[in-house]
């Protein structure tokens, strides 16, 4: 690890925090794209990043300039039976689904994270592997032994589970075939 990053597989994370700025730019330079085991070190590492910020810094100190994303405002996508899907994540996952078939997830809500993750990957990665859909969603749970016995106890099939610096992760495919990762954070 030299003082201007840190390697990750053969790609390196150069990071640096000016004094007073509030804000952690990150920077990544693959030379090669990242196989599964880099794409979760690096997720664990700008996870942490902005844990990391927000823990040390709280909100930006900076004026920011208006017209900027303020955060991460809904998750939309197709499916072939929405009406069945929504079904399967009230009844299955818990979701609290509305009549006009989606949920409301509050930022709010005890022991949900302070930010939420944006990252593409490269079509390469194997980060997906599994689903049939070229997103995955991540959703924050309390108490990871607690829901993955719900869900087996309704039949939802577990795909992995592991622990790393963030917190505890497990996965499976939604009816549709797309990945959900759910994540305990330390």
């Amino acid at each position: 690890m030299s003082a201007t990053g840190a390697t990750v597989g053969r790609s390196k994370m150069a990071r640096a925090l000016p004094c007073g700025a509030g804000r952690l730019p990150v920077r990544v330079e693959p030379e090669r794209p990242f196989s599964s085991v880099g794409a979760m070190v690096l997720r664990s590492a700008l996870i942490l990043v902005a844990v990391a910020t927000l823990t040390l810094n709280g909100a930006p100190t900076m004026a920011q300039p208006a017209g900027r994303i303020t955060g991460l405002g809904g998750v939309f996508f197709k499916s072939k039976d929405p009406k069945a899907l929504s079904a399967w994540y009230r009844d299955v996952l818990g979701l609290d689904v509305a009549s006009w078939g989606g949920a409301i997830l509050r930022y709010d809500a005890p022991g949900h994270p302070p930010m939420a993750v944006w990252s593409p990957f490269s079509t390469t990665s194997s980060e997906m592997a599994g689903s049939t859909r070229e997103f995955m969603i991540n959703f924050a749970v309390d108490d990871m032994d607690a829901f993955l016995a719900r869900l087996t106890a309704k039949g939802v099939t577990i795909l992995k589970r592991e622990q790393d610096a963030t917190g505890s992760f497990a996965w499976i495919l939604d009816p549709d075939g797309t990945k959900i990762e759910f994540w305990q954070p330390k």
